[in-house]
């Protein structure tokens, strides 16, 4: 049941990426709100759901470590989940530098070498929530769906800000790689199971990339993000994450 209801998903979320450039409503001006609501709720999933397990796996790794190395992370994971918000700030930085040498030189976009940087970064992103969408240990079916529709909504916005990034590249190369990495990194979980502490590493990357990833979208000015539409989805995803 769980592979099939895994499979389901992945195909959703797949379709999420062929179709997010039709979403008319998104290109309203000023921003659509639902892009707010979709950032609190990917927000919500990560403090109430991701990090909540990180300490479930230190409790339960604890002591089983023989190697000096992996035993201090098994104790310090959420440097983990820090990384993956560092490195996502990193590629963020080296696009927006690339935009503006660019922009002197009457172009709008990151050059070539910049967008195969920043697209495979997120296709290795769109990876680990493909593979984590069938190895992560979710309590029940409910669980699993909360995972989906978090990572549904987010790669929405993801979407929706890569577009803005690399116009025609993102459309024509972009979105056709994300798609593809989310089923590759589902077909791995399926042939492939790792150990408990690699999961808790994939976890904690996921979870500092996603706030990395939301907060970029929400907090600029040139965005014109809503707080009470961001408040909103998180305090209404908060609330069916504790219900359930």
């Amino acid at each position: 049941m769980e592979f099939w209801l895994s499979a389901v998903f992945v195909i959703g979320l797949m379709v999420i990426h062929l179709l997010a450039k039709n979403m008319k409503f998104l290109s309203v001006e000023p921003r659509s709100r639902f892009l707010s609501v979709a950032g609190g709720i990917s927000v919500a999933y990560v403090f109430l759901h991701l990090l909540p397990e990180l300490g479930e796996f230190q409790e339960h790794l604890r002591g089983t470590i023989e190697n000096e190395f992996w035993q201090f992370f098994e104790d310090h994971i959420y440097l983990v989940a820090m990384l993956g918000l560092a490195l996502f700030y990193g590629l963020e930085q080296m696009v927006k530098k690339s935009k503006r040498q660019n922009d002197e030189a009457d172009k709008r976009k990151a050059t070539a070498e910049v967008f195969w940087i920043h697209i495979s970064s997120f296709a290795l992103y769109n990876g680990l929530i493909g593979y984590l969408l069938i190895r992560e240990e979710f309590a029940d079916g409910w669980g699993k769906t909360f995972f989906f529709i978090a990572m549904g909504v987010h790669f929405i916005t993801n979407d929706r800000g890569l577009r803005a990034t690399h116009k025609e590249d993102y459309d024509k190369f972009g979105r056709w790689l994300l798609t593809a990495a989310v089923f590759i990194g589902w077909l791995i979980g399926v042939f492939t199971e790792v150990s408990e502490l690699l999961i808790s590493f994939l976890v904690a990357f996921l979870a500092g990339s996603v706030i990395l990833n939301v907060m970029k979208e929400e907090l600029p000015d040139e965005r014109a993000s809503s707080f009470s539409a961001f408040f909103m989805g998180l305090t209404a995803y908060s609330f069916l994450l504790f219900l359930f």
